[in-house]
């Protein structure tokens, strides 16, 4: 339970941090997967995005470069509301199987650099490290939380179009009501 709450809070603070301002529109198809209608200010292209993925494909990325990091994704990680999923990728990974975490979080973050991900702003305090890379209207936090006997690594992924903005500010909304 005290697991739960932790990464949901760090969840939120990677979000706040995130912002998920953009401009753009987002179009979506039957399938579950958007792409974008017009340029962004993280990078994306006009007419189509055609160099911005979709949740899926940014998904993917996540999963290929942790794993070849070293990482599995902790089953008991965070779920992505249903109503978000076009717009929204979560990537716990299990600390407590990789023997250094933190070499670990670096070779992801290296290998998504190297897949077209541009890194961008990042911080470091108190054994957290947070880092930006973006990739046509997407935006992903990279975060390793770290501490005595805590270790927390997670990527999440937001699509900054003007679509997604208003659905995370509706899930907001909703989730202000008692």
């Amino acid at each position: 339970m005290r697991k739960a709450k932790l990464v949901a809070a760090a969840a939120g603070v990677v979000l706040l941090v995130a912002g998920c301002g953009g401009e753009g529109g987002s179009g979506k198809n039957k399938g579950g997967s958007s792409s974008s209608t017009s340029g962004s200010t993280t990078g994306g292209s006009e007419a189509g995005g055609g160099d911005s993925p979709d949740a899926a494909a940014v998904e993917k990325e996540i999963e290929a470069a942790a794993t070849a990091a070293g990482f599995i994704q902790d089953a008991s990680g965070e779920d992505v509301p249903a109503e978000l999923k076009d717009c929204m990728v979560s990537w716990t990974a299990d600390t407590k199987k990789v023997a250094d975490p933190k070499k670990s979080y670096d070779a992801t973050v290296k290998t998504l650099s190297g897949g077209g991900w541009k890194e961008g702003q990042g911080t470091e305090q108190a054994g957290s490290t947070i880092k930006t890379l973006n990739k046509g209207t997407w935006s992903l936090k990279a975060s390793n939380h770290g501490a005595a006997g805590f270790s927390i690594v997670m990527f999440i992924g937001t699509d900054n179009t003007a679509a997604c903005e208003a659905l995370f500010k509706a899930d907001l909304e909703k989730s202000k009501k008692p």
